[in-house]
């Protein structure tokens, strides 16, 4: 019976550690990278259009609908009419979201200052939870409950996974499939700082 246990166990610990030998340093990022392109790429780029005033220079000026969205109980205050917001620092908070809600999903898919840009999506979607929570004052269904047995609440089951997701990208890094694993190579002459 002994035997029968340790032949199990060097099996096991031959296929689990040549499969993490084939994967490390690429597999994690990429599919972590993947993963939000496949889940959440379109849904934060199609949100930030939203945000965008019209125009050529409509990302200089975001909408009504951008102030709406990031500052509700504001633009409630002032009756919708964005000229009576400062922009510091009300307009530039709206301006900058808006930025960052185009930029940084880009970033984090091609894997250009991955951490960074991960790391900050983090703080986007804790700031974009509390403005849901708190200005736009969903439901507690949506909001949910961490062990609720209910994975489907909006905000406490699926933005975690959403930020474990970023977390993984921000610890591990993007992986030798990216931008920041060419760019590496080229400044680091081979060297990996991803």
């Amino acid at each position: 019976m002994s035997a029968l246990i340790g032949f199990s166990v060097r099996l096991y610990v031959a296929v689990f550690g040549g499969l993490e030998r084939l994967t490390d340093g690429w597999f994690v990022g990429l599919a972590a990278r993947f993963v939000f392109a496949s889940v959440l790429l379109v849904y934060f780029l199609n949100s930030a259009l939203t945000k965008v005033g019209p125009g050529p220079f409509g990302f200089l000026e975001p909408s009504v609908g951008a102030y709406a969205q990031i500052l509700p109980a504001m633009m409630e205050a002032v009756s919708y009419d964005t000229g009576r917001i400062a922009f510091f620092p009300y307009g530039l908070i709206v301006l900058l979201g808006t930025w960052a809600e185009f930029l940084l999903p880009v970033m984090v898919v091609a894997g250009l200052f991955t951490r960074a840009a991960s790391l900050g999506m983090i703080g986007f979607v804790i700031v974009m939870s509390y403005v849901d929570i708190t200005g736009h004052h969903v439901g507690a269904a949506t909001v949910g409950a961490l062990f609720d047995g209910n994975p489907g609440a909006m905000i406490a089951d699926q933005r975690l996974l959403w930020a474990f997701v970023l977390l993984v990208l921000v610890l591990k890094g993007p992986g030798g499939l990216s931008l920041d694993g060419l760019l590496g190579r080229l400044w680091r002459g081979g060297k990996r700082y991803y």
